[in-house]
């Protein structure tokens, strides 16, 4: 972005919406398809990352914010929180 660094890249509270979703396969998103992928960062990461900025990550760094979501998309045990969930 310009002359700006960004350094540190976190999945926002959007993920916990299905309105994120919208118009993508989930079964894509559950195969972790790279273009859908690009498309759901571009609508839940803080600060939000255009699609070109997403395409041009590193491989490490794609991979690393694609794992980051698994938390969110995960399934729960009635009753057991998974590792996305905190308390308020």
């Amino acid at each position: 972005r310009g002359d700006e660094t960004i350094t540190y890249v976190e999945i926002g509270d959007a993920i916990r919406q299905s309105g994120s979703l919208r118009g993508l396969s989930l079964s894509d998103v559950l195969n972790m398809k790279t273009d859908t992928l690009v498309t759901l960062f571009a609508r839940v990461t803080s600060p939000r990352l255009k699609e070109s900025e997403i395409r041009s990550l590193a491989t490490s760094d794609f991979i690393a914010l694609s794992t980051a979501i698994v938390p969110f998309l995960t399934p729960t045990a009635s009753g057991v929180p998974n590792g996305a969930e905190t308390d308020d």
